[in-house]
């Protein structure tokens, strides 16, 4: 009986490891992160985000896609090309986790140019966002949730 026991939690602790979720379901399982799905979505990014990676995700929320004025988001998600550039700008090749974020000043993006990080006060900026929860873990990669979302200049 011990025997099958052991075999058995190994099997749940085997099958569990094997389906961690992907950047895109974690961000879509949370269940925060609506706009930021959709967006994925319209720009054609799912793919590379479901993809080995691995990727550093700073995910703004709902709220941040809020704070935008009326009309952007819907303009965005009519113009894939600036809204892939907008979203590849919140991402960072590697899995950078917290503890290595308050370290840097800056970070290049995926989209080509670098988010200015700085950590102060207990807090993480990167640019004018706070990242408000850190180290959600995924299979390729971890998400940081920031209030803002990040405009390249």
């Amino acid at each position: 009986m011990k025997r099958f026991a052991f075999l058995l939690a190994s099997f749940t602790m085997f099958a569990f490891a094997a389906s961690a979720a992907d950047i895109v379901d974690t961000a879509v399982a949370a269940g925060s992160f609506k706009t930021l799905v959709t967006a994925v979505k319209a720009a054609g990014l799912v793919d590379t985000l479901k993809s080995a990676g691995p990727f550093t995700v700073f995910a703004p929320t709902d709220e941040a896609f809020a704070k935008l004025p009326a009309g952007t988001v819907e303009a965005l998600l009519k113009d894939p090309q600036k809204l892939k550039a907008i979203l590849t700008y919140h991402v960072v090749a590697g899995k950078v986790m917290a503890a290595d974020v308050v370290k840097l000043t800056s970070a290049k993006t995926v989209q080509g140019t670098n988010v200015k990080i700085m950590a102060m006060g207990g807090k993480v900026m990167v640019n004018d966002a706070t990242v408000v929860k850190t180290d959600i873990a995924c299979d390729n990669g971890v998400i940081h949730v920031i209030d803002t979302v990040l405009l390249p200049k």
